[in-house]
């Protein structure tokens, strides 16, 4: 029975903790990343990946480059960016590809989702687009992705990867990325079933040139108009492509619930490993429905979505029915759960091989039989 008891709290943290995160091309210290270079001398692998950029935390929050590239990109080429699988996607929200030619300090955009970052379904987890031809060539640009949600606590996210890119020699001018729900920055409030809430501060960002000798300069105030377009179908922008979503009809903001996760006693989770300087020595993936050993004891969260992989049943369509706020409940099979998307249960997400979902009070956890 303890061994339940334990499994379930794991499972509990591991449901309200884990959103987002890419894997490809290999963020600073991921340990779940696709072609990793070696970390860095004196560095640990980061199981906090999918966590939101804390408030006292720089831009890409690891600021140590990786000592080679994750990726090496040609300028006017089309790139993929891979996220792992399963999550939370919080609703989509706003999303940013951008470069940085100055170790981070400030950053390009060459790629944007507004609205529904993950597609309207959430199912999407792989983003295809095509660099700008102008982009200066350097082998120390830093790529980020960089997310405000839809749903939930205000949080900003980001992971950050090292890439070399072939280009040219002349400077290339572009919107600056933009940052909200982090401190000194705007607070971009819950979108309440308004897809557009927000889209002013990315539409009207101001430009900045970049160069491949690390320099970076301010420009003038960025235009850049609001893009309809349908899901995943990229819209022609220069300087940088951009999708965005047309509103549904508007949905009455719901109170969102939070609870209290007690601080569960790991016996079977991983905890990180120390990889000696120079050596990175990959480690068995880590399953997404399992919860690694986190950092710091969780506070009041949100929950969403379990971050199990997304469910594979016919279809993947959403069950019937209407729901309010934040609620999650066990799927009619008990096999997995869903949770309320703006009014309606969302496709089911499977329970880990072995559990099933199991109601307690006003939570729910995939738990041994």
């Amino acid at each position: 029975m303890l061994v339940k008891i334990i499994s379930a709290a794991a499972l509990v943290v591991a449901s309200v903790s884990a959103h987002m995160a890419i894997i490809s091309p290999c963020p600073r210290y991921s340990p779940n990343g696709q072609n990793c270079p070696a970390l860095p001398a004196g560095q640990s692998l980061d199981y906090s990946m999918s966590s939101p950029l804390g408030g006292s935390e720089p831009l890409c929050k690891h600021t140590v480059p990786f000592p080679s590239p994750s990726a090496t990109w040609t300028a006017g080429q089309s790139v993929t960016v891979t996220f792992a699988p399963g999550g939370a996607p919080h609703g989509g929200g706003h999303c940013e590809f951008s470069l940085s030619y100055d170790g981070g300090n400030t950053f390009v955009v060459v790629y944007q989702v507004l609205g529904r970052c993950f597609g309207a379904d959430q199912g999407t987890r792989q983003y295809t687009f095509g660099l700008p031809a102008g982009l200066p060539g350097s082998d120390k640009v830093v790529f980020a992705w960089t997310w405000v949600n839809a749903i939930g606590n205000r949080e900003f996210y980001m992971n950050c990867a090292d890439v070399a890119i072939k280009g040219g020699s002349a400077p290339y001018t572009g919107k600056q990325m933009t940052i909200a729900n982090h401190n000194g920055y705007p607070t971009i409030p819950e979108f309440s079933g308004s897809f557009d809430t927000g889209a002013n501060y990315y539409n009207n960002a101001t430009t900045i040139t970049v160069s491949g000798n690390g320099s970076s300069s301010g420009g003038g105030s960025g235009s850049g108009g609001q893009y309809i377009d349908t899901p995943n179908s990229p819209v022609a922008h220069n300087p940088a492509s951009t999708v965005a979503y047309s509103s549904p009809a508007p949905v009455a903001p719901t109170a969102v619930k939070t609870l209290t996760v007690p601080s569960p006693a790991y016996t079977t989770a991983p905890t990180a490993p120390k990889t000696p300087a120079g050596a990175y020595s990959k480690t068995p993936p880590v399953v997404y429905s399992t919860a690694p050993q986190p950092t710091t004891t969780p506070g009041p969260v949100v929950p969403t979505a379990l971050p199990v992989p997304y469910s594979t049943l016919p279809g993947n369509a959403a069950a019937a029915g209407s729901c309010s706020g934040s609620a999650l409940r066990c799927s009619p099979s008990g096999s997995g759960y869903q949770y309320c998307l703006y009014g309606s249960w969302s496709p089911t997400y499977s329970c880990a091989a072995g559990t099933t979902c199991k109601t307690s009070g006003s939570s729910i956890a995939c738990d041994w039989p």
